[in-house]
């Protein structure tokens, strides 16, 4: 069960991180601020950071993780274009990747709490992502 659980968790976690990696890279060449834009690069380096630590957890267990969900891929790239188009200010990318980030916080708490039996390495790098996530969101709240 434990072996199980633990390999349920991190291939969430792959999943996520890939998608905020993706997420930051469609929007951070759109943003004016200096600041704002260096946060957004830090973060995606942190979630690379994460991922390869994810990617040696999954190699243990001789697993291939998980890509993110095509159709929520879609709909995100759609939807950050749409936006985009419309206005392209920094404050339309700090609204998008804040409602990224809670989406991602959301999604991984409730992977943390149904793969209870995971082994407590992998249920950090699931805390490790969400702590990732809620400091992005509040590090940008003043773009918005």
């Amino acid at each position: 069960m434990i072996e199980h659980d633990t390999i349920k968790l991190l291939r969430e976690c792959d999943s996520g991180v890939k998608m905020g990696v993706s997420s930051i890279e469609d929007v951070v060449d759109t943003v004016k601020n200096r600041e704002f834009k260096e946060k957004l690069i830090e973060c995606k380096k942190d979630h690379e950071d994460l991922e390869s630590k994810i990617r040696l957890q999954l190699n243990r267990f001789s697993d291939d993780g998980k890509e993110p969900n095509p159709i929520a891929k879609g709909m995100s790239w759609i939807k950050t274009n749409a936006k985009l188009a419309v206005d392209e200010s920094d404050n339309t990318v700090a609204d998008l990747m804040t409602d990224g980030c809670n989406m991602g916080v959301k999604s991984l708490s409730r992977y943390l709490n149904q793969y209870k039996a995971a082994d407590e390495y992998s249920k950090n790098i699931a805390k490790d992502l969400i702590s990732l996530e809620n400091n992005l969101a509040n590090d940008i709240r003043q773009y918005l």
